[in-house]
């Protein structure tokens, strides 16, 4: 190192230094505990940072999925989930979701967080816990958005949103993480497989099924019309985008920077993915005879899906095999959804997140190294997974269907086939995502 670099770096270090009001007194005052803590923090804040970028992953994905005379709208509305989501959590869902418990049902304290939530125990300053668990809540409530695209009024998405947000999310977000009967039970939903996209799976599933299917996608005799989305690639783009945020949204879940299961967390995450990616290709290529692209990107979301309940549960080993199930169910998924329940969802969000949230949970009563069924650990905890999988099916089900029915007899739940046909862009928001191009309709034989 030569003698004018040393100088240079002197300055540099001196104005540091100076910035930070640096004194041997404070220096003093710097105890492991307390670089502990702001490591804590700042991770967590780092991962809630990249949890927050899926959304825009979720709006390419469905945008691509999708066609081009609905793409302005499916933006909106992932725009609008997060901004609605996120005061209304604020409010009321994180004191429903976090307060101190009643009867393990709910939270009743702390809205507009008026309270400390000492009970909560954290490690990290109650604000960083809030912001992290708000991109939860919105990451719940952004996946109806595309089984529900392209017929919904958007209105009603955002009533819905908001209601998600408010008690449907945080009421399952409780028993499982605040407290509640569930976790009482000793059921194990590391980051939310049941409890963030199960919630939005459910959810889904019954707003498309309400909903009804969009124009021209099933014959008068039952047969299905495929409706080709208008960009693979920005479906491909936003499964990335989704891919690299889940390794803030599970890592992330031990909310701590100190935590030695960090590195395994995220390697059995990325493999969960990566074979849900190769056995949904290898699926599709035997059954079709081509490798179908946008069931394999679905394969690779499905696996991070399947994966977020026991991913500081289970082994490489058992990561790979349960994300590599989940690539081979959300095409039978997709599949059954579509052509026997006549249930139409553009983007197959029931399918990834309602279908492999449920079945990645009840894989941690098979396959978690403590106390799961092939690690000697017995049936018990298989059944207390079940139990949570049902109960949060049976909630969010009953819920949705009300909120949806009254949103349906109200401000109304479907736009009129004339703006389904003209595009919600234009009826909706008065505006086009291309508004250079001409838009036009093209089916693949």
């Amino acid at each position: 190192m030569n003698r004018s670099f040393k100088i240079l770096l002197g300055i540099v270090l001196l104005i540091l230094a100076l910035i930070l009001g640096f004194s041997p007194a404070k220096a003093d005052q710097i105890t492991p505990e307390k670089v502990a803590t702001a490591i804590d923090n700042v991770w967590v804040l780092i991962t809630a940072f990249l949890v927050f970028f899926m959304q825009a992953g979720f709006a390419m994905v469905e945008a691509g999925f999708t066609r081009a005379k609905n793409a302005s709208n499916i933006v909106m509305k992932n725009l609008m989930d997060f901004a609605i989501g996120s005061v209304i959590f604020w409010l009321f869902g994180f004191a429903f979701m976090f307060g101190k418990d009643a009867g393990g049902f709910i939270g009743t304290s702390g809205f507009f967080l008026s309270d400390s939530f000492k009970h909560l125990g954290l490690s990290i300053p109650l604000t960083s816990f809030l912001m992290f668990q708000t991109v939860f809540a919105a990451t719940a409530a952004t996946i109806v958005s595309g089984a529900m695209a392209e017929r919904t009024k958007f209105i009603a998405y955002c009533i819905y949103s908001a209601v998600i947000s408010f008690i449907i999310y945080p009421v399952v977000g409780h028993w499982a993480w605040g407290g509640g009967w569930l976790s009482k039970l000793g059921f194990i939903d590391f980051a939310g497989s049941t409890v963030v996209h199960s919630v939005g799976g459910w959810s889904a599933l019954i707003g498309a099924a309400m909903l009804g299917p969009r124009i021209g996608k099933y014959t008068k005799d039952g047969k299905v019309n495929a409706i080709p989305g208008h960009s693979i690639t920005l479906a491909a783009l936003g499964t990335f985008i989704l891919w690299f945020g889940w390794f803030g949204f599970n890592p992330g879940s031990t909310l701590s920077g100190m935590n030695d299961k960090i590195g395994d967390i995220a390697v059995n995450t990325n493999l969960a993915a990566a074979m849900g990616a190769n056995l949904a290709m290898i699926y599709t290529w035997l059954k079709y005879k081509k490798p179908d692209v946008s069931m394999t990107l679905n394969g690779a979301l499905a696996g991070l899906v399947a994966i977020t309940a026991g991913c500081a549960s289970v082994n490489a080993w058992g990561a790979a095999i349960i994300g590599g199930l989940a690539g081979i169910l959300v095409v039978v998924a997709v599949e059954f959804i579509d052509k026997k329940l006549k249930i139409d969802d553009p983007v197959g969000a029931i399918s990834v997140h309602g279908v492999c949230g449920a079945f990645g949970t009840l894989m941690v009563g098979l396959f978690a190294t403590d106390g799961g069924l092939f690690y000697g650990g017995g049936i018990k905890q298989f059944l207390v997974q079940l139990a949570g999988v049902v109960s949060t099916f049976i909630w969010t089900t009953i819920t949705a269907f009300i909120l949806f029915a009254v949103i349906k007899i109200t401000v109304g739940l479907r736009v009129s086939e004339e703006e389904e046909i003209e595009g919600l862009d234009v009826t909706e928001h008065g505006t086009a995502a291309y508004g250079d191009f001409v838009i036009k309709s093209q089916t693949v034989k």
